[in-house]
């Protein structure tokens, strides 16, 4: 994923007992009654932008400052690491950190430590981050750190956060530039209106200014989207400015500004297609009737033939590779797989196009932040018919015809010719084309209950367990299965299982037995079993109000489990539940049993309708927790005849 000068945000906390730069003075015990619990603070957390023109080109200079007060005596135990980032991109020129302990001493940092930044991203590039310990932290000490950057590339300016997760005392972002610039910005966030911002021009220099005060720490959440969807933060770029003849330049402030500069990072690659690349593309088409066919085939070489790695460096995280280096090789990254993909699809005569877009981290558009933060991924685009297919073979698992799930509902920007491209919206698949359909067949005997399984999975939930399942070696095969199939009770013992036909991307099916002791409960002439071996939502309540921020899904999906309990000879159902249907504009179930010839079967479904959950529907997901939690407890009973 690419880096664009986004320093490390490790969300460490410092100590400042008097802030007179800041405007006012806080005690201690004023920021601990204020902030209980909390072992730090973050006083101060600022960022200068200052940006000139220099031979024709913008030049933009930042200079960051923090400040962490630390009000625990456990504090150092946590909360003493520290660091920052930089690159080829972002030009480190000086740093600086230290401790001011309460007596006012300064003790400085010496021990440093520059490694390469580990990231899981696509778009990657030489990110270095530097790592240090703030040295005597004690309560009422305070670490201070000043980074100054070059930022070489001034297309790539990160956007400004000002929420950590320890509170913040105060957070600015400043931005001067000449006069003779324009620079756009966008705030956004749940809290932007806490932000505050001012604009003065002095000395032929317009500067904005972005503050905000008392922000509450950032909590995190496992099933949160990254931070962008919701933390207060500011995007802002240059959108043109007058060089030193008076020749107005435009820099960034529309799509045709941002494809003019994606495109040039084409111009040097894919001028020929390799004799050995040629004799693929031909060998695969063989036979093929139909433009489907040859997509298809094309597209599932690349997935299996050509390894997914990221390992760009400076703009080799923008530039893709020439597609005859991929092919020989048999390895790259998001965008040299669009390359190869694109290359061999025209080859064949379907007509393809590199494509840029964001994973669904990001939440930008390119019809609202037209700059390279909006994207972090390159895939391939087709036409079949008047049906647009989105192919991105990082996905080995990723079924033709469906986006690959971190793309579903993104803007694609579409490469259609030199000056010419689409900005176009990935689908998002229907719920019915995810299904999860798990079936348990249970009977009772002396020795407990023994059943056997049936899970047939579509869709999204297929793609996942194909991927599973490849990176499962074999000793590890029956542990996984056992906790996937598990059902019921921590006795649950798998007795065997099978692995359907692995042929088919869109569908798999897991069988299994099992037995499970002491679930049911024999007394005297009567069993009575709990039907509901699975309670998939338990401990599922959504912490409302206190959470703000948004829960996100992998995608909009259909769950189905039946269980179905072969009545024993002799005996004859007893009482049976009456089930239960409720949904409100969220989400909802629908639970039903029906006695059928020697059978009871308990049906449970779930839909799932949203990709992003706000803060303004959790009232609405608890509402529906409430109406499912006590049908969990139920049970069915049967009686001797």
């Amino acid at each position: 994923m690419r880096q664009l000068n986004q320093y490390l945000r490790l969300f460490q906390g410092f100590l400042l007992i008097t802030c007179p730069f800041l405007g006012y003075t806080q005690s201690i015990d004023q920021i601990k009654q204020k902030y209980p619990g909390e072992r730090a603070v973050m006083l101060n957390h600022s960022m200068s932008y200052t940006i000139s023109i220099s031979e024709g080109q913008p030049k933009v200079q930042s200079n960051e400052t923090d400040q962490i007060l630390y009000l625990s005596a456990e504090a150092g135990a946590y909360l003493s690491r520290y660091g920052f980032i930089h690159s080829s991109l972002s030009e480190l020129q000086q740093y600086e950190a230290y401790t001011r302990m309460a007596n006012d001493k300064k003790v400085k940092v010496s021990d440093f430590h520059t490694s390469d930044s580990k990231s899981d991203g696509v778009f990657y590039d030489d990110v270095k981050e530097t790592s240090f310990d703030f040295p005597a932290i004690a309560p009422g000490a305070i670490g201070n750190l000043e980074v100054s950057i070059l930022h070489k590339d001034p297309h790539f300016l990160s956007p400004f956060f000002f929420t950590h997760s320890l509170p913040v005392i105060n957070s600015e972002l400043k931005i001067s530039f000449p006069k003779e610039m324009s620079v756009k910005y966008k705030i956004l966030g749940d809290d932007s209106a806490r932000i505050a911002v001012s604009q003065q021009t002095r000395h032929g220099e317009t500067i904005y200014t972005f503050s905000a005060k008392d922000l509450p720490a950032e909590r995190a959440y496992a099933d949160a989207p990254d931070s962008r969807w919701y933390a207060s933060h500011v995007v802002f770029y240059i959108e043109k400015y007058q060089d030193e003849s008076g020749r107005t330049v435009r820099w960034l402030g529309s799509p045709d500004d941002l494809y003019h500069l994606n495109h040039s990072y084409l111009q040097t690659i894919n001028k020929e297609v390799s004799p050995g690349l040629k004799a693929i593309v031909d060998s695969l088409g063989n036979g093929a009737k139909t433009q489907e066919a040859k997509a298809r085939r094309i597209y599932n070489w690349v997935q299996q033939h050509i390894k997914y790695i990221a390992f760009e460096q400076g703009m080799e995280g923008f530039i893709p590779r020439d597609a005859n280096l991929v092919c020989s090789r048999r390895f790259g990254d998001c965008k040299d797989m669009a390359s190869i993909l694109t290359v061999m699809l025209n080859a064949a005569g379907v007509p393809a196009w590199y494509t840029w877009i964001g994973t669904r981290e990001l939440p930008y558009r390119y019809s609202e932040t037209p700059t390279p933060i909006v994207d972090n991924h390159m895939i391939c685009t087709i036409k079949l018919g008047d049906r647009y297919i989105f192919l991105d073979a990082t996905d080995p698992d990723c079924i033709f015809g469906m986006p690959s799930e971190g793309i579903q509902d993104k803007q694609a920007l579409v490469a259609m010719g030199d000056s010419s491209y689409k900005i176009l919206t990935v689908p998002i698949p229907e719920k019915d084309r995810n299904t999860l359909v798990d079936s348990t067949f249970l009977e009772l005997t002396d020795q407990g209950v023994k059943g056997k399984v049936a899970i047939n999975l579509t869709g999204y939930y297929s793609m996942e367990m194909h991927g599973r399942l490849s990176y499962t070696n074999e000793n590890e095969m029956e542990e996984y299965m056992k906790n996937r199939l598990s059902r019921g009770s921590n006795k649950f013992r798998l007795d065997s299982f099978s692995i359907g036909d692995r042929s088919d991307k869109d569908h798999i099916r897991l069988t299994g037995s099992f037995t499970l002791q002491d679930y049911a409960k024999h007394l005297g002439d009567e069993w009575y079993l709990n039907l509901n071996l699975f309670k998939l939502y338990e401990h599922e309540e959504i912490d409302y109000p206190k959470r703000k921020m948004p829960i996100q899904f992998d995608f909009l999906s259909r769950k189905k489990l039946v269980i179905v309990l072969k009545v024993p000879a002799g005996y004859q159902p007893g009482d049976i539940p009456e089930g239960k249907s409720f949904h409100n504009d969220v989400w909802g179930f629908d639970i039903k049993y029906e006695k059928t010839a020697g059978t009871i079967v308990l049906t449970q479904e779930f839909d799932n309708d949203h990709l992003l959950l706000q803060p303004a529907q959790f009232e609405a997901w608890n509402k529906v927790l409430e109406q499912l939690f006590p049908l969990y407890k139920e049970s069915v009973s049967l009686a001797k005849k």
